[in-house]
């Protein structure tokens, strides 16, 4: 009987799968592809946030995540009025792409962190706080989850289902 190798430490790339929506939840990439970009300030009707306005706040709040787990100075942004755009939409259609890249690119960071074996997952993730790199990692994955999925929900009322999921 064969084997199966088991990863270096199963969790985490446990966390890492759980970051990337590889497990129950959709993947962000599969969530925003082929998003007409268009329709990203479109109000629906009994809905608090456009696709833009989900975009931009995952965008900035995994950003905040991350900047506060490596920045002991860090400021977040004020609640609520930072963390959401003022505008339903983008103002241009660049605006979409740069924002989809930049929360790919903290993602990345995160996953990068989580992965590192010199990194504690249950030591504090920077001296001063008490949250550890398990913590970050699990608000982030809790927090991406969630409003992904609220994304996806938006999609289909907008008539753009996701595609191959």
């Amino acid at each position: 009987m064969a084997t199966i190798p088991r990863p270096e430490d199963p969790n985490r790339e446990w966390l890492v799968l759980h970051l990337t929506g590889m497990t129950a939840h959709i993947p962000f990439e599969r969530a925003v592809k082929d998003f007409p970009v268009e329709l990203a300030g479109k109000r629906i009707p009994g809905l608090d946030h456009t696709a833009w306005g989900l975009l931009w706040h995952l965008a900035v709040c995994q950003e905040d995540i991350l900047l506060y787990a490596l920045n002991e100075g860090h400021v977040s942004p004020p609640y609520p009025s930072g963390l959401w755009p003022e505008e339903d939409g983008p103002a241009e259609a660049a605006d979409w792409e740069r924002t989809a890249m930049k929360f790919n690119r903290d993602l990345e960071a995160v996953v990068r962190m989580v992965r590192d074996p010199g990194r504690d997952l249950y030591a504090p993730v920077r001296p001063g706080i008490d949250e550890t790199l398990l913590q970050m990692a699990g608000l982030v994955i809790d927090h991406n989850s969630y409003h992904i999925g609220q994304f996806v929900d938006l999609r289909m009322l907008l008539g753009v289902p996701v595609k191959d999921w």
